[in-house]
């Protein structure tokens, strides 16, 4: 089992120049050059970019739904990672409420999990077919209060990854954290990031 090396590969504006920050969650075997090329297709222009990359490619070894103790101690030492990009965010002067997150399937469940642990107002967060990690989900992890930071989540149904029950599942706790959820589900699409998707992010998150 492995943890995590924090190496950071930083994009975009400047965060002196930033209207805000957006840390970006690469899937599985992906890297944080390939998830910094949303950027291109999203209304982050003017954002800085934090884009983590996993050891050895992934933030955790097995399936999200895998009982716990199989990610450990991969999955903890990820979730440290993020948090310490935001602590990073902040030092660079970029406060909370100016934050995003955005991740792709294991980066979005990835995505998910941090930000239900620790919910507060933040700019926004975006997962790409995700759901809240664990073979069971147990409510005291997650606590805080969102304050209606906006949240897409979009996923294919079936997925062959993540199971819609899960993802319904994880979009009732966010809401009871007080996060304004918008769940887009598309019928018979592949484990991918689609262009309606990238549009709904801007729609909804990156106003």
């Amino acid at each position: 089992m492995y943890t995590h090396n924090i190496q950071i590969t930083s994009a975009g504006v400047s965060p002196a120049d930033a209207k805000g920050a957006i840390i970006m969650l690469h899937g599985r075997g992906g890297t944080a050059a390939n998830i910094l090329t949303l950027a291109r297709d999203i209304n982050i222009k003017d954002m800085a970019l934090y884009a983590p990359q996993a050891t050895n490619q992934s933030w955790y070894p097995y399936s999200f739904m895998a009982p716990d103790n199989n990610n450990q101690p991969a999955l903890n030492s990820a979730l440290q990672v993020i948090d310490a990009v935001v602590k990073q965010i902040k030092t660079d002067g970029i406060p909370e409420d100016k934050i995003y997150f955005m991740g792709f399937s294991q980066g979005a469940c990835l995505t998910l999990e941090f930000i239900a642990r620790n919910a507060k107002p933040y700019g926004g967060a975006v997962a790409f077919t995700g759901g809240l990690i664990g073979e069971k989900l147990d409510l005291i992890n997650y606590k805080g209060d969102f304050n209606n930071t906006p949240v897409l989540i979009t996923t294919g149904d079936p997925d062959p990854h993540v199971p819609l029950s899960r993802v319904e599942e994880s979009v009732a706790i966010l809401k009871k954290l007080n996060a304004d959820v918008n769940l887009k589900v598309y019928k018979g699409r592949p484990h991918t990031i689609t262009f309606e998707e990238l549009a709904l992010a801007d729609q909804f998150v990156f106003l």
